[in-house]
């Protein structure tokens, strides 16, 4: 019962921070074609895609805890790290970096979310 209580919370964590990081190549290519806003949108979804996963950490780590499978909180880490990574990267203007960072962590997230749906 507490396993699945884990598992849910996990789930929804993990959704959200998928939807979350699919957003912002859209943003990016938005700002990209000319909309200059978009920028500011695109520094708002770095922040909550960060938080995000930063709050993930907390259910994946809990589940593994109550004997649930640890690849989630490991995989949630990783993301952690590459978002930090990818964070300054983008400020730093180090685009050669950004953009390829960019896609493998949509990668994973993805492969996150296919995971703990199954």
């Amino acid at each position: 019962m507490i396993k699945t209580k884990f598992l849910g919370a996990t789930r929804g964590f993990v959704t959200a921070h998928a939807v979350a990081i699919f957003g912002q190549p859209v943003f990016a290519g938005s700002y990209l074609t000319g909309d200059y806003g978009m920028l500011a949108v695109h520094r708002f979804g770095a922040n909550l895609v960060f938080s995000l996963a930063l709050a993930q950490l907390v259910p994946t780590a809990l589940l593994w805890r109550r004997g649930g499978p640890r690849w989630p909180f490991w995989a949630s880490v990783l993301l952690l790290l590459g978002e930090t990574a990818q964070y300054f990267a983008g400020l730093a203007g180090a685009l050669g970096l950004h953009v390829p960072l960019g896609v493998a962590l949509v990668s994973l997230a993805v492969v996150t979310l296919v995971g703990i749906w199954r």
